[in-house]
């Protein structure tokens, strides 16, 4: 991906915050648990950036394990979304290349489906300025779980309409590139965390629809892509509810 390609599908989320907000998937408990054994420490009272927050699917789920938490979001239509959706938690504009945050301010950085988004020669460096001495930065990323047959037929068909420039990543280039840390500072523990929802269809298309690809590459190319994609999915899940299931990706590294 260029880096004009990457920064046009990073913005493409403003103009469909609404649509990112009710239809992509939230995470499970058990993310949370592994999270805090990771870094051996509770959730519960701690101060927390979530950064990248986007809609605040993340940052409400942090809140609910009891977290003091403050979100930073670049986009000015998530930013919107989000202060819709929590108007009661703060939210600053910024970015994890250049955190808007005081040094050793947090106990915890999250990045919820954001890291990949970020250049690491400066989002590694900020996250260990705002961090606290044995703070916690924790990535993760719901990825597509490819050893279900109808999930990894869905991201061929992605793929091929789209020249092979598809939502999932099968190489885990997203896992890999949040390990690419230039300063050698970082050392990331590694977990997965499977996981299962079950929505209507038209939800689900919803969801997928709301991704960078699909947003970038007009309105009318992803209908015609989601009208012949409900065919397919009817046809494994003829009662119109589909099962989708993650795995979550999930790396914890504890600031010096």
């Amino acid at each position: 991906m260029t880096a004009s390609s990457h920064t046009t599908r990073a913005h493409s989320f403003n103009v469909a915050a609404a649509q990112y907000a009710a239809n992509r998937p939230s995470y499970p408990p058990a993310l949370f648990d592994a999270v805090e054994d990771m870094a051996g420490r509770s959730l519960t009272g701690a101060r927390v950036a979530d950064i990248g927050a986007g809609t605040g699917i993340a940052t409400a789920l942090l809140r609910a394990r009891g977290a003091d938490v403050i979100a930073v979001e670049p986009g000015e239509g998530m930013a919107a979304q989000f202060r819709r959706s929590l108007p009661d938690v703060p939210i600053v504009r910024g970015s994890g290349n250049a955190l808007p945050l005081a040094t050793a301010s947090a106990d915890f950085l999250t990045y919820a489906q954001a890291w990949h988004w970020t250049d690491p020669a400066h989002s590694v460096p900020e996250a260990l300025r705002v961090l606290r001495p044995g703070g916690a930065l924790a990535l993760w990323w719901n990825t597509s779980a490819l050893d279900v047959p109808w999930i990894d037929e869905q991201t061929v068909r992605i793929g091929r309409h789209f020249g092979g420039d598809g939502i999932v990543d099968r190489n885990g280039s997203g896992v890999r590139s949040a390990l690419a840390d230039p300063t050698g500072r970082l050392h990331f523990e590694h977990r997965r965390v499977r996981w299962s929802r079950h929505v209507p269809v038209d939800r689900h298309l919803a969801n997928i629809g709301s991704h960078s690809i699909f947003l970038v590459h007009g309105e009318e190319n992803a209908r015609a892509f989601l009208a012949e994609e409900r065919d397919h999915l009817l046809a494994v899940f003829p009662d119109g509810i589909v099962e989708e299931t993650y795995v979550v990706e999930l790396l914890v590294a504890i600031g010096s």
